[in-house]
């Protein structure tokens, strides 16, 4: 799942974060900084709403002012949130951003190519606290669930994980959310921007028979990459042999965790629920480590893409549905239930008008989200949903949405970086190679 959708640059990179690799250009350079300035000013505009205010003006004694109106534009600075683990991001040189209503790091001392290149070959510490964390109660819980998804939670044995969505009437999707089922409750964490109207819209649904308790005081960290069971291994022995998609409760030095074999970097790892007052501590027991290092949203972001991974508010929306955005696997032949089940069994049985791709970028600057996808002759076939440079392979990489009857593996196609025509070529996702272990 992926991070949400209020901030749709996230990766955007200053030289700096650049960490001064040989592989970029000066020029690639000057455009990251030059997008992470446009960045950091969309982010500030985030935080701040307006209210618009007519007034009346009036004629006062010896002003040669006439009655009329005007309006006024107020700023309203919207304060942000702050997870468990900002004192440490702080403390540590994060530099820190507005992220769906939080302040989250970017990036910290190493920058983005870094820190991304650090998880790919030993581990990295994300906090991902900024995400909806829920319980839902009561024995026909995972029955009502599934009314509202094309899963089948009433299939997953105690301990056991499914990624699934939330879909509207038309089929498109609300979120994609991770359930545990734990045996009479069930655990979803969703994603930070969608929390709010998750929250509504699964209590509005499930009634009083399952009651949801929204787990606000609880901090979730991820430690993801090769040496993430290693790491594990040292501090709680039976959560670090868990299968791919499996997770448990678990002590680490004391604190309580739950503890689950997932990501969303396709490194093999871990998220780590765990009572918020406890998470610095945690945290800084496992950066005790040498191989385990802090690693921003910057470089989570590029780490799901090189990974082929959906985001939503990218890949994913109210207007895409799961085939569109080539997650058939997710469909349960036995689910019939779901909202908008008709459009999806449809697609899935005779094909979508659109289908998400990935496109090698012929360019030294990524394509970037929204851009325009043609053919050979100027038609127009789709848009980018994600797209920047892509530090595992020393190349912009992208994903797009477009006309099925494109969507040929080898492909030539063409888009735009600063009004200048750029080639891309469609390949299989992912653009790594996923590392879970999934035996």
């Amino acid at each position: 799942m992926g991070l949400c959708a209020h901030c749709h640059e996230v990766h955007a990179k200053s030289n700096k974060s650049l960490g001064g690799s040989d592989s970029i250009t000066r020029q690639t350079r000057g455009t990251l900084q030059y997008r992470e300035n446009t960045q950091n000013r969309y982010l500030s505009f985030l935080s701040t709403s307006f209210v618009f205010i007519r007034i009346r003006l009036s004629s006062q004694p010896g002003l040669a002012l006439h009655y009329g109106f005007a309006w006024l534009l107020i700023p309203i600075v919207t304060t942000l949130k702050q997870t468990a683990l900002y004192d440490l991001a702080v403390q540590t040189g994060a530099k820190m951003v507005a992220f769906a209503d939080y302040r989250m790091p970017l990036h910290y001392g190493q920058g983005i190519i870094q820190e991304h290149l650090h998880c790919r070959s030993k581990a990295g510490l994300f906090d991902i606290s900024h995400m909806g964390q829920c319980l839902i109660k009561g024995r026909s819980a995972a029955a009502l669930l599934e009314k509202l998804t094309p899963g089948t939670q009433t299939r997953l044995k105690h301990g056991q994980q499914q990624y699934t969505v939330l879909t509207n009437a038309d089929g498109g999707i609300i979120d994609d959310i991770i359930v545990t089922n734990f045996s009479s409750t069930l655990m979803i964490v969703v994603n930070a921007a969608c929390k709010d109207k998750d929250f509504r819209h699964l209590r509005a649904h499930l009634g009083d028979e399952c009651p949801l308790q929204e787990l606000n005081e609880h901090a979730l960290l991820a430690l993801q990459g090769p040496k993430a069971e290693a790491v594990l291994l040292n501090y709680a022995p039976e959560a670090a042999h868990l299968r791919f998609m499996n997770a448990c409760h678990s002590d680490i030095d004391g604190i309580p965790c739950t503890i689950s074999r997932c990501g969303y970097t396709g490194e093999d790892g871990f998220e780590i629920s765990v009572p918020e007052h406890f998470a610095e501590r945690l945290a800084r027991l496992f950066l005790a480590d040498p191989w385990v290092a802090l690693i921003g949203l910057g470089a989570r972001d590029t780490l799901r893409l090189e990974a082929g991974l959906c985001l939503y508010g990218h890949e994913l929306d109210a207007t895409t549905t799961p085939i569109e955005a080539g997650l058939s696997w997710l469909i349960h032949h036995g689910n019939h239930s779901f909202p908008g089940v008709g459009t999806v069994l449809d697609q899935l049985q005779n094909g979508a008008a659109r289908q998400r791709v990935g496109l090698i970028v012929e360019s030294r600057s990524p394509v970037r989200e929204r851009a325009e996808i043609f053919d050979d002759k100027g038609n127009l076939l789709g848009h980018v949903t994600s797209g920047s440079y892509a530090p595992s392979l020393g190349k912009p990489v992208a994903m797009g949405l477009i006309d099925s009857d494109a969507a040929i593996i080898g492909a030539t196609l063409y888009s735009q970086v600063h009004n200048r025509q750029v080639k891309l070529t469609v390949c299989d996702l992912p653009f790594v190679p996923h590392r879970f272990r999934r035996s």
